[in-house]
């Protein structure tokens, strides 16, 4: 079966939440649980038709997706089962080559996430104590390092 990169549809949001769940449940262990219910209210909340966003699909199952905004990606999450394959490779080549992606705003707690932007090149920038929702959640502000 083949694995593409798909322009959001209605049809996929019930998965995607679902995939957030499990991958914040699997990655973010510095959130506490009510927070993660918390944030999957306002996850679920979202108008993903009000920004880019991209499902890569295996036919019609959601395995992850990418989200953004003036060239900052607003959002990436993979199922706990497909991370580790090279399909947030495959998002974050397409977010940056595709969609000029070049910031990203990341938990400064989720080592393994700023980990995973460094690789592509992002560095921090700026830093804030706490998280947009003004929780305790330090977040490292980090954009694409340009080419001398």
């Amino acid at each position: 079966m083949k694995i593409e990169i798909q322009p959001y549809n209605d049809r996929f949001k019930e998965q995607m939440i679902h995939v957030w769940e499990n991958s914040v449940r699997a990655t973010h262990n510095f959130l506490v649980p009510s927070d993660i219910d918390y944030y999957k209210k306002i996850v679920s909340s979202i108008d993903f038709n009000s920004f880019p966003l991209f499902c890569l699909t295996k036919v019609d199952t959601v395995l992850g997706f990418i989200g953004i905004a003036e060239n900052k990606i607003e959002m990436l999450f993979l199922a706990p089962e497909h991370i580790g394959k090279g399909f947030g490779k495959t998002l974050m080549n397409f977010a940056i080559n595709e969609l000029g992606a070049n910031k990203v705003d990341v938990n400064e707690q989720n080592h393994n996430a700023v980990n995973f932007y460094s690789k592509f090149g992002f560095i921090p920038y700026d830093r804030t104590d706490k998280d947009d929702e003004g929780k305790e959640y330090p977040v490292l502000k980090m954009k694409l390092k340009t080419k001398q």
